[in-house]
Order: C-alpha cells, then structure tokens, then sequence
C-alpha cells in the first residue's frame, strides 16, 4: 500500500466509518476489514491519528484499528504479521512526539504502544525506555503529562508478564530506572503541595495529575520488580515515605474545597497509596514485616481515634480496614502449633502483632466498630422509610467486602474476633448485659446501639457457643423484643430475627422452635416489607438445618406458604423475589406432597412471573429450581402443569437459544425429574427430545 496514495483513501473510508448511516457505514467497515492485512496499511493509521488538523472521531477510529492491529498481527507467528521493516517504522514513529491534545486518544496511544512494548521491549525496542525517561524531564507540560502517562501504561503492560525470562527482564528494567521513578514522584509532590500552600488550585490540579501518574509508576516497579525488595533501600524508604505522604495529603484535604477538581483526583492519590501498601503487603509478606507496626498505628489512628476526623473518607476507612485484615488474617504471621517449625520471619512478625494488639487496643477498635461503625446511619433509615426493598437488597448484597464500608467493618471485626475472642468475649458480653431489658422507644441512639450489639453477637456466634446461652436469652429477652409493636422499635426486630437466623445452626433447641415459628409468621404479617423480609432468612436458615421438618411445622405450613406467595407477589426486585423464590422451593422440597392442598396459587402465578422475567436470567434460574420441587412434590399430578411446563424446558434446553448458557443445567434437571414423574409418555414430552441431538453434540464438542 503506497502511503502518499493510500492516505487519502483510507481517510476517506475512515470518515464513511464514523457516519450514523448505516447504509454508508457497514461497506465502510467491510473495506477496513479488508486492508487490516495490507502492508502499509497501519502506517497510513498512523499518519492518520498523529495529524492534528484531521477530525477527532475519525483520529479516534484510526487508533482504535491501529490498536487492533496489534494484538492480531503484530506477534511475527501470527497469519498476515506485519513485516519486521514496517514494525521498526512503526516503533519509531509511535515515540517521536507526545504532544497529543485530546485526551481519550492521547490515553489510546498509550495503551497500544504498551501492548508493542509488551512483545517488542526491550529487545526490539530497547530505545523506549530511554526515550519515556527523556520526554517525562522536558518542560512543556502537555508533552510531560503523554509521555508520563505513556511511561505508566508501560509499565503497567510489562510488570503483568508472567514467564521467567520476562520477569528476569522486569526486574533489569526496574533496577536501572527505580531511582528515577523516586525522584521525579518526589519532585511533583513536592511541587504539588507547594502549590496548594500557596492558593494556586488550576496549577495544583496538574500537578497531582502528574502525582498520581508518577505513584501508579512507583507501585508497579515497587511491588512487581523486586524479588527480596527489603534488601533494597530506596524501595524501604519509598514506602516509609508513603506514610507521611499520606498524612500530608489527608491534612491537604481540609482546605481543598468539596466541589474542586483537586478534591476528587487528591481521593484518588490517597486510595492510591494505601494500594502501595495494600499490593506489598499481598505479594511481598516478610518484606513488609518492617511496615507492620507502622501500618496499623497509622490506620487504627485514624479509623479508630480522634486523628481522623474531618480528614478521612469512606474508601480511605475501607481501605485502612482491608490493611488492617490482612495484617491480622495473614498465614505468613501465624506461627505453627510446634513453635520451632516456624520462620524466624513469621516469628518476628507475630512479635510485632502481639506487641501492637494489646488489651486497651483491642477493647477501643471492637467498641468503635460496634457502637460506631455498625449504627445505622441516616441515609440508610430515610432509604428503609422511601424504598425498604432497596434496603432489604442493599442489605443482604451489595458491593464486595472489600470496597463497601459496612460489609468490610463487618468482616474486620469477624476476623479480628476469630483471632483475639479470648480477648474480646468479654468485652461484647459486657455491652450485650448493658441492654437486657426494654429499650425506650423514644431514645433512637438506644435503639440504634442495641441494634449494632446485637448485630456483633451475630456476626460472632460460632465463637460465643460457649459464653451464651442463647436459648434462654431467646425466651427471656428475645422473643419478647419481636412482640414489640411499636414502629419506632422496627430495627430491633429486624435485627433480632436476623440474630436468630445466625444462631439457628449453632445453638438453638428444637422445643423452641413452635414459638419461633408463631414469631416468624407474625412478623410476615407486619406492615413494613423489611421485617417482612427478614423472616424469609431466617426460614432459609431453619429449613436448611434441618434433615427434616419436625411436625410442630406443619400446623404452619398453609399460612406460612400463603404469607410467603403474598410477598413473592408485592416485591418487584429481582433480587427480592429470588431469595423469596428460593425459601419457597426450600419449603416445597423438605414437605414434599405435603405441600400439595397449598401450591394453587404459586402454579397459577409462577407462568406470569417467567414471562415478566424474560430479560432476567437469574431470576429465571430460580424459577427453574422452585418448578423443580414442585414436580417432585406434585408427583403424577404435575402433569396439570405441562401446559407452562413442558415449554419451559423446550426453552431452556435448546442450546440454539441464547439463555440456555444461564437455563440449561437447571432446565435438564427440569427434564429429568418431569419424565419420573410422569404418569405416561406423551407426545408433548416426545417433541422436547428434539433437542437431544443439539445437546449431545454440544456435549462432546465441549
């Protein structure tokens, strides 16, 4: 392809590219395809996204095929690989100037010269390196910032390899250029917080831009380029500084205005470096036994103690917790049983822990996380008043531990009660006798503490079955805070249902069990639709710790059956109707034909529900598993239902439909358990073994 004649073509196409018209964009797109194998072809992309003066939207496009290219055709075993000759040109041409104005492309450019660099650097490549740690010294700003930026992605793209030989490698590469990666994140640090001292905010902002793509440098070198990295000193006294970096710019964010640009990228650098420590502390253990004592006096001190507030943010809390865990659940600390079978590592790292977790310690992190970290805030009890089935789904799902607060204080205080309970029963029963009684319906803070206690006494329950009766604390205590009518009493029987869905499978004696189950149907019948919910838990919990059901359940079963239709009907979440979806499946399958003078209702709703939920798979799944135990408990009478039945299953197991991927292993049992529980073969039944050839092929192919 002869570039000066090429050119104006492929622009021309590229231009038909961006075009809303189909009718001019799909040939567009078939002529791309075909030169995406000429020689020449990526030199003209090239020409064509590094010219400025052209239209973004078609630079944009022209780097995106230009990125392509790359992973089909760069690699020299792959069909059609470019030849070695337009790739040299190409690699000089891609660093020749980092000038570009548009942010989106400037980051695309980065990103396929990373993906060169990761089959090319350093051998075919070896000026790269050299020539990012030359660009990112110059003055200009716009240039500094693309070839920092370039130099991130990079090496991000080269620390990712995994064989030997490239680890060998990203280790050379670390060791010539960690050095200067120090410096120059101290010198725009320093220029940053110079800056802010100052006033100067629109300096200060590119700046920490600078900032942040100097440090995501640093953190890839720091935790991937070193095999021993105690034994290098720079990289110690890089993570020390982390430390008082942190502070500087925690103390930075007080006269950082909320709604300022600098306000969320200086979030953003300050998450940043508790990744650092986070990835070290990960892939390096031992190395970080010298940053243990640190680590957690500087992240009790500000989650735990006054020093934090007006400072910290929720991820920056989560994210002091998540360091906090690890420190504390990390095998690499625990000693073995035998004490000599231990590193003299991990016994000099669980010297520091003891050390550092001490009574007074202990006593202060497991009170504030129960009587501050547990309460229920504000913004979640005006959502319990506006939208209880969000709640409800916020509640018992989410976001992961790891970057939601409540979930990860929860799991932290799980895990550091697993390891100091000796330590800190006593102190949880201490507050738990502070509550026994009433609480006063007019004192919310009463009712929200009580609400948080209880909350860790469950969360705990595996380590308390020796320190509380639980039974009798059911009887005295309990049961009587469900009768409690009251609306603003609410929280308290949310939680106590809660609480005995967490002790149900550790202690709690089956002679009880009437009264729980006259407990759980009042609170089904409750006004507000979080209470409700919460008894479907806790059924969850008493069916699935049972073999089977003792007969006191039976006398329930109709109106428990009922009550749990009607709130599979009100709710409209999919989530919500699963979980109500799955106790109901849970109760058809431990009762079996007992269930079948109550199942009108549920056959005659479930059709409607699977049409209402063509878009949700899941939910679909579990649709699939609730028609399950309903044949198995139906028996020969189940097939009144093959009129929604048998169609269902047709669905589900032809792999030509695209939801079979979430369906099928579901739909097959469907299948199986329809033809065993059929009274005669029927030609209905017959016409669904048309897919059977579909599915075996599929079978052997897979």
């Amino acid at each position: 392809m002869d570039l000066n004649s090429a050119s104006t073509v492929v622009l021309q196409v590229l231009t038909q590219a961006t075009s809303q018209d189909t009718a001019v964009l799909k040939p567009a797109e078939e002529q791309l395809k075909q030169w995406e194998t000429q020689p020449g072809f990526y030199s003209v992309l090239l020409n064509i996204f590094t010219n400025h003066s052209l239209d973004v939207n078609v630079r944009w496009l022209a780097v995106l095929y230009f990125k392509n290219g790359i992973d089909r055709y760069w690699r020299r075993v792959a069909p059609h690989a470019l030849s070695e000759e337009e790739k040299t040109s190409l690699r000089a041409g891609l660093i020749t100037n980092f000038n570009e104005p548009v942010n989106q492309i400037a980051t695309q450019i980065s990103v396929l010269i990373a993906k060169v660099a990761r089959v090319d650097c350093p051998r075919q490549w070896p000026e790269l390196i050299p020539t990012l740690v030359e660009s990112v010294k110059v003055q200009d700003d716009l240039q500094q910032h693309r070839a920092l930026l370039t130099f991130y992605h990079v090496t991000k793209t080269l620390a990712s390899k995994r064989l030997a030989a490239d680890r060998k490698l990203f280790y050379d590469l670390t060791s010539s250029i960690y050095s200067f990666a120090c410096s120059l994140w101290n010198h725009h640090t320093d220029t940053f917080l110079q800056q802010i001292y100052t006033g100067d905010e629109a300096a200060a902002a590119n700046s920490l831009e600078r900032t942040l793509l100097s440090l995501k440098v640093l953190r890839k070198l720091t935790v991937h380029g070193f095999v021993e990295p105690h034994w290098n000193a720079e990289v110690m006294g890089f993570l020390h500084a982390v430390f008082e970096r942190l502070k500087q710019f925690l103390e930075c964010s007080r006269s950082i205005r909320a709604e300022s640009i600098c306000r969320d990228r200086l979030e953003k650098t300050i998450i940043l470096f508790t990744k650092v420590l986070l990835d070290f502390l990960d892939q390096h253990p031992f190395s970080f036994t010298a940053l243990i004592q640190r680590s957690l006096e500087f992240s009790v001190s500000y989650v735990f103690t006054e020093a934090g507030e007006g400072v910290v943010f929720e991820q920056f809390i989560v994210q002091c917790m998540n360091l906090i865990k690890m420190i504390v659940k990390n095998y690499a600390y625990k000693p073995s049983k035998n004490i000599e079978d231990s590193s003299p590592e991990t016994l000099e790292a669980h010297k520091i822990k003891t050390a550092f977790f001490t009574y007074p310690t202990l006593t202060e992190i497991c009170r504030r996380l129960v009587t501050h970290y547990f309460l229920l805030t504000k913004e979640e009890l005006t959502m319990w008043e506006e939208d209880p089935e969000s709640f409800t789904v916020e509640e018992t799902g989410g976001d992961s531990w790891k970057y939601s607060l409540r979930p990860c204080t929860e799991v932290l205080f799980i895990d550091i009660f697993h390891e100091y309970n000796q330590t800190l029963t006593p102190v949880l029963l201490e507050m738990v006798h502070s509550l026994q009684g009433s609480t006063n319906v007019e004192n919310t803070n009463a009712i929200l503490i009580k609400d948080a206690v209880y909350n860790a006494v469950g969360l705990a329950a595996y380590e308390l079955f020796d320190s509380v009766d639980f039974d009798q604390w059911f009887k005295n205590q309990l049961l009587a805070e469900l009768q409690v009518s009251h609306d603003r009493y609410k929280p308290i029987r949310r939680r106590v249902i809660w609480l005995i869905g967490q002790w149900i499978s550790v202690k709690f004696k089956s002679d009880l069990r009437p009264v729980l189950y006259e407990a759980i149907r009042n609170l089904l019948q409750d006004r507000d639709l979080v209470v409700r919910k919460l008894p479907v838990h806790v059924t969850n919990c008493i069916f699935h710790g049972l073999i089977c059901i003792s007969l006191f359940f039976f006398q329930y079963l109709e109106s428990m059956f009922t009550l749990l239709f009607q709130l599979l009907q009100e709710v409209t979440q999919c989530d919500t109707k699963m979980h109500v979806l799955h106790v109901l499946s849970c109760v058809i399958e431990r009762v079996n034909m007992q269930i079948r003078p109550y199942v009108g209702c549920l056959v005659q709703y479930l059709p409607l529900l699977w049409k209402q939920s063509e878009e949700h798979n899941m939910l679909r799944c579990a649709i699939l598993t609730t028609l399950i135990h309903l044949v198995q408990g139906l028996g020969a009478d189940s097939k009144n239902l093959y009129p929604f039945l048998l169609p269902v299953i047709q669905l589900s197991t032809d792999v030509s439909q695209p939801p079979h991927v979430y369906l099928l292993e579901d739909g097959l049992e469907l299948w199986l358990v329809t033809l065993e529980n059929s009274p005669c073969l029927t030609p209905e039944l017959l016409r669904i073994f048309q897919n059977m050839s579909a599915l075996l092929g599929k079978s052997f192919t897979n």
